[in-house]
């Protein structure tokens, strides 16, 4: 690389801790629910819909998928969904804004070894009551120069991010699950996208990877991170 790295920012869902897992449950118990009215697969793809409609109004996270899923409800059973359904869909949102925090295999070591050498940051979107309680829990928090919990990854949210917590995008390095949300737009604003794929991914949150491109990297996991950081470096 031309110029050393001097930041490296983690995103936190399915990158450091696990999340999307909760997600698919919580839906095949959505499709339970409503089996009487839609087969999964055409439910699945009502809440799909309902989800990319709704992310302007509600932002990304629990809340908004469980408002998804009761507007999804409405619209299935035209307007004749029982209020127990409707009951029982936010008792499935609240288990997941209990649900432990599982950390993924090497996120610890990788945070706490890259700390040591550059500024740590996390950048994560999502509701800001629920991220923040992921990060208590995560037992991570202490580790990072700085936390940035935003409504959406953008090309300019990152410019800021980098520019205030780093030394420039230029300089930085962004790692995480999401094609889409962590790697594209860091490469976009002249940073290292690293991908680290999830097992489980939402539809959502897909795009093509930049093969060609010379600042994209792919890593099976986090524990090979410290290693491409010194290797850049």
């Amino acid at each position: 690389m031309a110029r050393k790295i001097t930041t490296i920012g983690f995103d936190a869902d399915d990158t450091l801790w696990h999340n999307e897992r909760f997600f698919h449950l919580t839906q095949q118990r959505f499709a339970e629910l409503l089996a009487d009215h839609a087969d999964p697969d055409h439910l699945s793809e009502r809440l799909l819909a309902a989800e990319r409609r709704n992310i302007g109004h509600y932002g990304f996270g629990i809340k908004g998928f469980m408002l998804s899923m009761i507007e999804t409800a409405i619209e299935i059973t035209e307007d004749r969904v029982p209020a127990q359904v409707i009951r029982q869909i936010i008792e499935a949102g609240q288990d997941m804004l209990a649900h432990p925090i599982e950390l993924l295999p090497h996120a610890r070591e990788a945070v706490e070894a890259l700390a040591g050498s550059h500024r740590v940051l996390l950048i994560t979107k999502g509701d800001l009551l629920d991220q923040e309680r992921k990060l208590a829990q995560s037992g991570l928090g202490d580790l990072f120069d700085g936390v940035e919990i935003v409504s959406d990854k953008t090309p300019p949210v990152y410019a800021r991010i980098f520019s205030e917590h780093g030394d420039g995008p230029e300089r930085a390095l962004m790692a995480g699950n999401s094609m889409k949300s962590d790697v594209l737009p860091a490469i976009a604003v002249g940073g290292v996208g690293v991908h680290v794929p999830h097992g489980l991914s939402w539809a959502l949150e897909h795009a093509e990877a930049p093969e060609d491109e010379p600042r994209f990297f792919t890593l099976t996991d986090l524990g090979a991170l410290p290693p491409l950081v010194d290797q850049l470096d």
